[in-house]
């Protein structure tokens, strides 16, 4: 069987000496992973970047073996990056936790548009608050939805709104702009506190029940934010 798509490369793993095995996110097709052959030659190599866009032949028949993929560069995106260590780093973590939280063969055209998204909001001035709330969007595409404007008290202290959640063992303060939509965030504080919110709920209400670990590759990324 065969049938032709495009989508954006999750991830790729040496198969043998001149080929890979790759998981590609496609547009009608969901994740799906195959084998590319002569993946090192020079002109296979430079496009299999993590993150470009490829257009794909798939082929593969009812046997139980792994089919395997023909590709061609739709667009470079990955190595517009490759200047910026934060905004790469970004990329291999998004595109791993993609991988991780997506089903083989499930077709999801919104995750892929999102996909898609989060190349352009890494062109924004506020990429990072645009990111954060990137995620929380795509947790809510494949199921898990943080609604925080349901969960969040507020009180004024020093003249300041502040926003909270608040349990039976802590209160966790919640940067305003997460809440509120028209504010920006005060400083870098704000952002790593967005996203450790963020990864709070990624670890305890989606990996956790799942048994994935917490991917390397997030908290490098964050690290190299601080």
């Amino acid at each position: 069987m065969n049938w032709i798509d495009q989508g954006f490369l999750l991830s790729k793993n040496k198969y043998n000496e001149n080929s890979i095995i790759a998981e590609i996110y496609t547009k009608n097709h969901g994740k799906i992973s195959g084998i590319i052959f002569g993946a090192t030659s020079k002109k296979n190599k430079n496009y299999l970047q993590i993150g470009n866009k490829l257009h794909v032949n798939y082929n593969y028949t009812n046997n139980g073996k792994i089919g395997n993929f023909k590709i061609e560069i739709d667009k470079i995106l990955s190595p517009l990056f490759f200047d910026n260590k934060k905004k790469l780093a970004c990329i291999i973590s998004t595109l791993n936790i993609v991988k991780l939280l997506t089903v083989e063969f499930q077709e999801n055209s919104k995750v892929y548009n999102s996909i898609d998204n989060f190349f352009n909001l890494l062109k924004e001035r506020m990429w990072i608050k645009n990111y954060i709330f990137w995620e929380l969007e795509f947790f809510k595409l494949i199921g898990y939805d943080l609604s925080l404007k349901g969960l969040i008290s507020e009180e004024f202290i020093n003249g300041k709104k502040i926003y909270f959640v608040k349990s039976k063992y802590n209160k966790k303060i919640i940067p305003n702009f997460l809440i509120d939509d028209n504010i920006n965030p005060e400083s870098k504080t704000d952002l790593l506190g967005g996203l450790k919110l963020v990864s709070d709920y990624l670890e305890k209400s989606i990996l956790r029940p799942n048994n994935i670990n917490y991917p390397k590759s997030r908290a490098d990324f964050i690290e190299l934010l601080k």
